[in-house]
């Protein structure tokens, strides 16, 4: 057997679907999956981007990246609004997420998101913060 680092390609993805999938189906747990994208746009310009992963009753926002220019106008709060309206009434109990000390923890805080563990790191600005918030 050989190990060996791959760029992600259709084939894996293939199997991480199916493993995944079939491994539910085997501790019966309703898989429940999807993954989303959402971007605002401005004139046709991506002002910024949410990204993630619904599986079992757990929303997990893996990504929300918004444009220099844009940033401080509410573009990230109606892109986290438009992730929780569109997963509260489809069985999911909680949003999960993380993010560095430099980035957005006071964010997700305001807009009702539950600190739950921080990972210090000796440069703070590299603190992990774990946020949830029940939908």
């Amino acid at each position: 057997m050989e190990i060996r680092r791959i760029e992600d390609n259709e084939k894996t993805g293939e199997f991480i679907n199916r493993e995944f999938t079939d491994y539910a189906v085997d501790c019966a747990v309703a898989l429940n999956f999807e993954e989303f994208t959402f971007a605002a746009e401005d004139d046709g310009k991506i002002a910024g981007v949410i990204t993630g992963r619904a599986y079992y009753n757990e929303v997990h926002i893996g990504d929300l990246i918004i444009g220099k220019d844009y940033r401080r106008a509410g573009v990230g709060s109606r892109l986290v609004s438009a992730v929780e309206d569109a997963f509260k009434d489809k069985g999911y109990e909680k949003i999960a997420l993380t993010t560095f000390g430099f980035q957005a923890p006071e964010f997700y805080k305001k807009l009702g998101y539950e600190l739950e563990f921080v990972r210090e790191d000796k440069d703070p600005k590299l603190s992990k913060y774990f946020y949830l918030k029940r939908i």
